[in-house]
């Protein structure tokens, strides 16, 4: 598994403070920061397609596994995969494990393990996995899917192989990385037809954006929130 630093400056989240966090799985998430929010630009002929929205009947629910597990030195991390090169969807990009949910799913959590079973050969019960819940599901209008985060905690480094296939290469990112006051790179690049403007959290050499970012910027914001009050 690859390793990704801290950003330099950055305090990190420690794996029990995290799990203690979150052991009771909000119902509700501070929206995410606006830096990461996909903007549509003019092409260089002056047009702007807008970006493609699916029909509400067309769209698949999906489940994405956020496994957070601590590192040698206690700080805790997420598994993220990059996605292989090619014809694959979201090629080439950073994401959680996760996929859309079958109908022989008996859960949304089941969805989220079996995907991270086949991408990145995820073993729950070896690995000791401890699922504590769902987030509320994202809306991914872009890729037509209902995206469902469900959290997990392993007390050590699962051992973990990308299939080869979807997933070129495993990452561990601190969840540091995510908090309100991580840094957020801009970046203007052309992306399935489209010029985009958007922001993303860097990851080692990789840059977290879309839907991922949304969710982990989300996540991140609930813990900056609950670790700053007076409560916690």
């Amino acid at each position: 598994m690859a390793w990704a630093t801290e950003p330099a400056g950055q305090p990190d989240v420690r794996f029990e403070e995290a799990r203690a966090l979150l052991a009771q799985v909000p119902d509700r998430l501070p929206p995410m920061p606006r830096a990461l929010i996909p903007v549509v630009l003019a092409s260089q002929t002056g047009s702007n397609a807008g970006v493609p929205r699916f029909a509400e009947e067309s769209r698949r629910a999906a489940a994405v596994l956020i496994l957070i597990y601590p590192d040698a030195t206690g700080a805790a991390c997420v598994v993220l995969t990059e996605r292989s090169a090619g014809e694959h969807r979201h090629a080439g990009q950073i994401s959680l494990p996760g996929g859309a949910i079958d109908d022989g799913d008996a859960s949304v959590e089941a969805a989220a393990l079996r995907e991270a079973h086949e991408e990145v050969g995820l073993d729950a019960s070896a690995d000791g996995l401890q699922v504590h819940g769902v987030l509320p599901e994202v809306d991914v209008r872009v890729s037509g899917f209902m995206v469902h985060p469900v959290i997990a905690f392993a007390d050590h480094e699962p051992a973990l192989k990308p299939d080869g296939y979807e997933v070129a290469s495993i990452l561990a990112a601190p969840l540091a990385a995510f908090l309100p006051e991580a840094p957020i790179e801009i970046v203007t690049a052309e992306r399935d037809g489209y010029r985009l403007r958007y922001g993303g959290y860097c990851v080692g050499d990789h840059l977290v954006w879309g839907a991922t970012a949304g969710i982990l910027g989300r996540l991140g914001a609930y813990l900056g929130s609950v670790r700053s009050s007076p409560e916690a």
